[in-house]
Parts: C-alpha cells; structure tokens; sequence
C-alpha cells in the first residue's frame, strides 16, 4: 500500500507551534497549492491544505518559515473524524509532513528566509518528463 504526498506552495499565514501533553512539538498551516491550469476567466486557482509537522522539524517550521514562504512538503494524507458539540460528525483531512524543505533564497548574512515572493516560470507541461 502507498499512501504518499508531494506539495509544493506557499504558506498561507504563519504556523502555529502547540506542544501536546507530554512535550511534543507539532506545528499546523496551511499550505495554497497552484493549480496548474487556469479557470474559464484566465485565473489561476489554488488548493489551500492543512499540514501538521511533528518534533523538531515543527519547531524548526515555527522559527524559520511564515506567511508567504514557499515550501516543499512530502508526507502522507490522513483522514480523521470526531463528533462535534451536536453530535456530527465532522470529517478532516491533512497531511502529516515526514519532510518539510524551505525553498525560499537566504539572505546574504542572515539566518531567516526572504518572504518575499518570487519570479513567476512560464513552462510547457510537455516540458515535465512524468
């Protein structure tokens, strides 16, 4: 069985650091996915996704990623319920990142990531060899 993910996008605001009961670390944000194609008025849509970081790569994501940052996340989808206040059902689904890469440049001297957004790439979808 193969349950995997790979995104790759732009946070949507900074992530939230908790630590459970026991001292664990976990992080959540939301992640806005580009879709490839645009819609019927020439606007390119976005997924907007909710990932989870576990330990240290949580803490690291809360100290060194933000709103705006461009990340690379590989991890596997996860789908959860519980019953809410008036007894629904509720459903969630999210990725729970085993690898979290921050792919925005480095400033020259420092240690944070430019949150600045990039240069927009124009390519041929006859270009990606998969």
């Amino acid at each position: 069985m193969l349950n995997r993910v790979i995104l790759i996008g732009r946070l949507t605001k900074d992530p939230e650091l908790r630590y459970t009961q026991n001292g664990t670390a976990v992080a959540s944000f939301t992640l806005a996915v580009n879709r490839m194609r645009t819609n019927q008025q020439g606007e390119r849509e976005a997924d907007f996704i909710p990932i989870v970081v576990w330990q240290k790569q949580a803490e690291n994501c809360a100290n060194f990623i933000g709103k705006g940052s461009q990340v690379a996340v590989e991890g596997r989808l996860q789908v959860r319920t519980y019953d809410d206040k008036e007894g629904q059902r509720r459903w969630i689904t999210e990725v729970v990142a085993e690898n979290v890469r921050f792919l925005d440049k480095r400033e020259a001297g420092g240690g944070q990531s430019i949150k600045g957004l990039g240069n927009e790439v124009d390519f041929n979808e006859d270009d990606i060899p998969f």
